[in-house]
């Protein structure tokens, strides 16, 4: 197995908590986002500047308000620095104004960060979703073979959207509770450090809080994620197969499979809730205690002189704000909980190497397709024992057309497979042009191949769009052309809306048939140099299958053909035909001379005409 395929088994599988329940570190994975920031840096600045502005003005007017207590009780005009005692205005008036300040800076600067923290989250959002994408459709096709897709939808959705929290919220919320805090502190201790610290004192009693939540929380969160994407897995899955849900009278049974995951879910976040609740009340208990002695401590030291009735206002009003910072710093907690379950699911596809890539040095392919040659090509598929190929040799050349047929399992398909690299051999060689494939490029040979399988996917859309697919619309010419060749023209036509006809998710509102002609007209409008048909035809009637053949007959005198079929008709014509069991050839020739041979080919072919 591939190094690749290892790296994500390792993420798929393997994590520090599992293998040491006590381990846990908060925001382990989480803060890998942050680099994603960097190229949004003015951005993200302008939010840290404008929210730690905001915090500053919020505390403004409690001390304004602790100045007009004095003022006004006293007669104490305590502006810093006797600066208020130099306004050429009523000082009742002056403190006012100064709340008033305190509360516009706070409404500009708070909107400015807020919108510079959302928008940045959003585009964080979107370059980690691009950057997950992107891994996945580098990867293999192998590496789907045994994964959910309702899982990796997930990971694509919910968990990516989680992360855009963590930068949109949590962030504000670490800056919210630094700048509040340290401004607070600078604030009363200038005013008595004794009092700061009867209110700061009893905070340190939220580490061990802290520790205690973040250890048992964890694994509920990730488990919770885990199960958010099990049952987008399950519900993808019965959707896309309801018509057979609904043939087999299985809807209770799949009811209680989303019942099952529903479930698994509800208990998940339900216990990490239980924690989450015991954690945020303990937060309020440690503010009720610092404010409690507060206000003791404050009216003793009042009462002694060392501080003003303002200033112990300030010192009350304070402290009440203290106690939203408290709970957010709960909810930051809980969220970079959550969003290091989450970071983990989307890091392990972010950081996905492919098993399958251009080697170094690897050139392009210049020009057509003009040969395949499997030079005595062994494979076995990872993770299992038993071989599919054993020694397969073959050449095509341009023009030619070559059909391979055998019973289910012969390993007709793994050829199709290695000639497209979703795979690669494990001795022997494929040749492209006399060029080992591995030599080349992937882009540059698959462009010149067209592919057509045995499940034809359509993907939701219009027919015109399906058919253009990865191209520029180069007019409807020779649109008409593929569809002509792909025997599709005639049930497009009849269509109402023609080509602008919504074909519904993966083609559902089309038959087998037109899916596949739609699929073979795809292809065909590649003009490759090379055509690859994986049962292409298994759909089809006889009568359109002779038509199709005759066109792609016509029409193909330079390009190369390989075939793989159940139904002998589709490779009649074939120029040469393998006959394969248990991955290896046992017969080759043209039709005539397979008949004469009376092996495999001729058997099955007395079987399927009714000779037998």
């Amino acid at each position: 197995m591939g190094a690749g395929h290892q790296r994500a088994t390792q993420y798929d599988h393997l994590d520090p908590e599992e293998l040491n329940p006590e381990f846990s570190m908060i925001g382990k994975h989480v803060w890998r986002v942050l680099p994603y920031a960097k190229d949004y840096w003015q951005r993200a600045t302008t939010g840290v500047i404008t929210n730690s502005l905001a915090r500053m003005a919020d505390l403004l007017p409690f001390v304004a308000i602790g100045w007009a207590v004095d003022y006004f009780a006293n007669g104490i005009n305590a502006g810093p620095s006797g600066i208020i005692s130099q306004v050429p205005i009523d000082p009742a008036i002056s403190y006012g104004v100064l709340i008033f300040l305190g509360f516009a800076m706070l409404a500009v600067f708070q909107g400015i960060s807020e919108y510079c923290w959302q928008t940045l989250g959003y585009k964080v959002q979107h370059d980690l979703r691009m950057d997950a994408t992107k891994s996945l459709i580098a990867m293999e096709a192998s590496y789907y073979d045994l994964r959910q897709t309702g899982q990796l939808m997930s990971v694509l959705s919910a968990d990516v959207n989680q992360l855009e929290d963590v930068i949109s919220d949590a962030s504000t919320s670490i800056i919210r509770i630094t700048v509040t805090f340290i401004t607070a502190f600078a604030i009363l201790m200038l005013m008595s450090w004794k009092l700061a610290a009867v209110l700061f004192s009893p905070i340190v009693l939220i580490v061990p809080m802290v520790y205690l939540f973040s250890t048992r929380v964890q694994r509920k969160y990730r488990k919770q994620r885990e199960s958010t994407g099990d049952i987008t897995a399950v519900l993808e899955n019965m959707i896309s197969g309801i018509a057979v849900v609904q043939a087999y009278n299985a809807q209770d049974w799949e009811a209680k499979r989303v019942s099952s995951e529903s479930g698994e879910y509800r208990d998940q976040a339900i216990a990490a809730s239980k924690d989450r609740n015991r954690f945020v009340p303990g937060l309020y208990l440690v503010a009720g205690i610092a404010f409690g002695l507060l206000v003791t401590m404050g009216g003793w030291l009042t009462q002694q002189g060392d501080i003003t009735t303002g200033q112990l206002v300030t010192f009350l009003l304070i402290s009440t704000r203290m106690t939203m910072p408290l709970f957010i710093f709960g909810m930051l907690i809980n969220q970079l909980q959550r969003g290091e379950a989450s970071a983990r699911r989307v890091f392990s596809i972010v950081d996905l190497e492919p098993t399958i890539t251009d080697r170094e040095g690897a050139v392009d392919l210049t020009g057509p397709i003009t040969s395949v040659e499997f030079d005595n090509v062994h494979f076995t598929y990872p993770g299992t024992s038993t071989k599919v190929l054993s020694g397969i040799s073959f050449l095509v050349d341009s023009g030619k057309f070559l059909g391979v047929m055998g019973h289910t399992g012969a390993g007709k398909t793994t050829i199709l497979k290695l000639l497209m690299r979703y795979y690669e051999p494990n001795h022997g060689k494929v040749l492209v042009n006399g060029i080992d494939i591995q030599t080349l490029t992937l882009n540059s040979v698959r462009a010149q191949m067209g592919f057509v399988s045995q499940e034809p996917f359509l993907f939701y859309g219009t027919l015109r769009q399906n058919v253009i697919y990865n191209r520029t619309d180069d007019g409807d010419g020779q649109i008409e052309n593929a569809l002509r060749l792909a025997g599709a023209e005639q049930f497009v036509s009849e269509l109402e809306n023609g080509l602008d006809t919504m074909v519904g998710d993966r083609g559902a509102k089309l038959s087998g048939g037109q899916r596949a002609r739609v699929s073979l007209a795809r292809a065909l409008l590649e003009e490759p140099s090379l055509l690859i048909l994986d049962e292409a035809s298994s759909a089809l009637d006889a009568e359109t299958e002779k038509r199709i053949q005759e066109n792609l007959l016509a029409s193909g005198s330079g390009r190369a053909t390989i075939a793989v079929a159940h139904r002998l008709s589709t490779i009649r014509n074939a120029e040469e035909i393998i006959s394969m069991v248990d991955g290896g050839i046992v017969e080759r020739g043209s039709h005539k001379e397979l008949l004469d041979n009376d092996g495999v080919y001729a058997s099955q072919w007395s079987i399927q005409t009714g000779e037998i």
